[in-house]
């Protein structure tokens, strides 16, 4: 845990490698491998490296950030890629802030169904 937000997972293009963090390891197997690929793919479209977290009210964010010596890096690329990835993975998305909110902050649920 950094500055109050918890990582979930990330790529790094540089080291060639990718990290989940075991906290998460109750998460069905299927949607880590799903996690794995959207990292490892994002690092390998813009290079750079890319980051999924929870911040402090438990929003699942992101996080593109290249080397200074990284002129290959496409930050419009990134951005485009972001927003896509945020479009046909929003209920994924969801999902997993849903989960990271009743099981870590240990926010009730039926409150969240209300507001849904």
């Amino acid at each position: 845990m950094t500055d109050n937000r918890v990582v979930l997972c990330g790529a790094n293009r540089y080291e060639q490698k990718y990290y989940f963090n075991q906290d998460f390891s109750k998460i069905p197997q299927s949607i880590q491998e799903e996690l794995h690929i959207i990292c490892v793919l994002f690092t390998e479209e813009v290079g750079g490296i890319f980051t999924l977290f929870f911040d402090e009210e438990g929003n699942l964010e992101f996080e593109t950030i290249a080397a200074p010596e990284d002129y290959l890096y496409d930050d419009i690329g990134a951005g485009l890629l972001v927003r896509k990835i945020r479009d046909t993975k929003q209920e994924l998305l969801e999902s997993l802030s849903l989960y990271y909110r009743v099981l870590f902050l240990k926010e009730d649920i039926s409150d969240m169904l209300d507001q849904m």
